[in-house]
C-alpha cells in the first residue's frame, strides 16, 4: 500500500467515524458540550472585550487545551489574523457571513517583514495553523483586485487551513486567485460558498466539501506531475465546462 492510499484509506476511516456519531457540532445534541471559555469581539469597545480578532487570540495561553469561543459581532474587521500552532480548540462565530467579514489585501507578492515576498502560504487574510478550529457564519476575504489570467504574484489568500480536523459552517471566502489554501490536514466544509477567479480552492488537504456551485469552471487543472483530486457521491450539474480537466498547455500532464 502506497502512502497516498493510506492517507486515504484513513482519512475514510474518519468519515465514516464521524458521520457515525449521535452527537453534531451544528445543533443541539443531548450530550453538548459548553466552551470553557467565551471572548466578546466588537467594532464597538463597549460591547466586545477585544475590537480586533487577533487581540482575542493573542490574550489565549501560548498553549490552549480547552475549546474557547470568540463570538465576533457585526462589521468589517480589517486585519491580517494568525492562530498559532498550539492554540487549539479556538472557534470563531461570526453574526452571520454577509454581517461579519474579515478582510485584508496581501498577494503572493507583497513585501514581508524582511523585505521578502509573502509568497502564497503568507498572503493569507486569516491563517490557521492549529487543529480542532471550527468557524461559523463569517465571511473571510482578500481584497486584491481579480488579476490578468497567470500574472505572476497575484495569487491572494482569503483563508489558509494548515492543520488536522476543522470545520467550517455557513461560512464565505471570497478573493480572487487562490481565495481557500486547503492546506494540510481533514476539513469539513458545510453550506459555504467559496468564489474566486482561478484556482479558487488548491492545497494538499483531505477534505469534505457539501456546497454547491454556479458558473462555467474545470473540475481542476493539473499544476505539477500527477496531480489528483477525487470527486465522490458528487452530484455535476451543467456549471462543468465538458472537457472537465486543463492541463495547463502540457499534454505530458495528462499521462
Amino acid at each position: 500500500m502506497t502512502r497516498v492510499q493510506f492517507s486515504e484509506q484513513q482519512f475514510m476511516k474518519w468519515v465514516k467515524f464521524v458521520g457515525g456519531l449521535k452527537h453534531t457540532v451544528f445543533g443541539t445534541a443531548k450530550n453538548k458540550l459548553f466552551p470553557s471559555l467565551t471572548l466578546q469581539v466588537s467594532k464597538n469597545p463597549s460591547k466586545g472585550d477585544f475590537s480586533s480578532i487577533q487581540a482575542a487570540i493573542d490574550s489565549l495561553p501560548f498553549i490552549n487545551l480547552v475549546r474557547v469561543v470568540i463570538k465576533v459581532h457585526a462589521g468589517v474587521y480589517t486585519e491580517k489574523v494568525n492562530i498559532p500552532p498550539l492554540k487549539s480548540f479556538i472557534t470563531i462565530q461570526g453574526s452571520g457571513a454577509d454581517k461579519t467579514i474579515v478582510q485584508w489585501g496581501d498577494t503572493a507578492q507583497t513585501p514581508g517583514p524582511r523585505g521578502q515576498p509573502l509568497g502564497t502560504y503568507g498572503s493569507a487574510t486569516f491563517a490557521v495553523n492549529s487543529p480542532y478550529f471550527i468557524a461559523k457564519n463569517i465571511t473571510f476575504k482578500n481584497t486584491t483586485p481579480v488579476p490578468a489570467p497567470g500574472a505572476v504574484g497575484k495569487q491572494a489568500v482569503a483563508l489558509r487551513i494548515s492543520a488536522d480536523t476543522a470545520v467550517f459552517q455557513g461560512c464565505k471566502f471570497l478573493g480572487a486567485q487562490d481565495t481557500l489554501y486547503d492546506h494540510l490536514g481533514r476539513h469539513y466544509y458545510k453550506d459555504c460558498y467559496i468564489e474566486g477567479s482561478v484556482d479558487f480552492i488548491f492545497g494538499n488537504a483531505l477534505s469534505l466539501f457539501e456546497v454547491t456551485g454556479s458558473g462555467a469552471l474545470y473540475l481542476g487543472r493539473a499544476w505539477g506531475p500527477f496531480s489528483r483530486v477525487v470527486f465522490a457521491y458528487t452530484y455535476m450539474d451543467n456549471i462543468i465546462i465538458p472537457k472537465g480537466w486543463y492541463n495547463w498547455g502540457d499534454p505530458n500532464r495528462e499521462m
